[in-house]
């Protein structure tokens, strides 16, 4: 396990210096006067887009696929492995992207996070907060001997956390597309972010994920 955690560990903070390094080359076709400065978001050709929009697929599937063959055993497990990589992946992309260019500048500037289904809009640090409770918790699920399992209780309550997080990051962009369409995209400057949304999502999710392995513990010391 731990000669395999550290190549995924190695793919991931290198799959990030490949997505930093295609960003990086993006943002000075885009914003050749300041790639430090992304907002408003300049008009995209179509097939500058269309190739975004499909390079981000590719990066879910190329993570989905490595945690299948990391980790064959059960579902939680190859959850486990998934959300490791995707966590490690993000916050590496981060840390790349300060070393290559600078950004960001500051601890609440805001990115387009995410392209699917439309954009996702927040500070950066919100996902960044997202990937490292999933890093530990995934690096714990892993190292463990333990069979961990989600309830159905529990399952439910995780995607209600994740779904608030997520209307937090899809709430900017939906807005303006309905009040100006999707040319207001192109004028849009960051506003007030919906913390409060973000912070309950967040909560929800990080206490089922690790009320979960608490659980577990609890019952196998009670066994013994």
């Amino acid at each position: 396990m731990k000669q395999k955690m550290l190549l995924m560990i190695v793919f991931a903070i290198a799959m990030a210096y490949l997505e930093a390094a295609i960003v990086v080359y993006f943002r000075e076709l885009y914003y050749p006067d300041n790639i430090l400065a992304i907002f408003p978001v300049p008009k995209f050709r179509s097939l500058d887009f269309a190739v975004e929009f499909g390079r981000e697929a590719a990066t879910i599937i190329i993570l989905v696929a490595v945690a299948l063959l990391a980790e064959r055993g059960r579902v939680i497990r190859r959850f486990a492995a998934f959300v490791f990589l995707f966590g490690l992946w993000d916050i590496f992309y981060y840390v790349w992207l300060k070393v290559q260019i600078g950004w960001p500048v500051s601890w609440q500037e805001w990115d387009i996070l995410f392209l699917i289904p439309w954009a996702w809009f927040g500070p950066w640090i919100c996902p960044v907060l997202i990937a490292l409770i999933f890093v530990i918790w995934g690096a714990v699920v892993l190292f463990s001997q333990q069979e961990y399992t989600f309830d159905k209780k529990t399952t439910i309550r995780f995607i209600v956390g994740a779904i608030l997080a997520l209307f937090a990051f899809l709430q900017p962009a939906a807005e303006i597309m309905i009040q100006s369409g999707v040319e207001g995209i192109f004028t849009y400057s960051p506003g007030n972010f919906l913390w409060g949304v973000f912070a309950i999502g967040y909560i929800i999710m990080t206490v089922e994920l690790f009320l979960m392995i608490v659980k577990k513990q609890g019952k196998n010391q009670t066994n013994q």
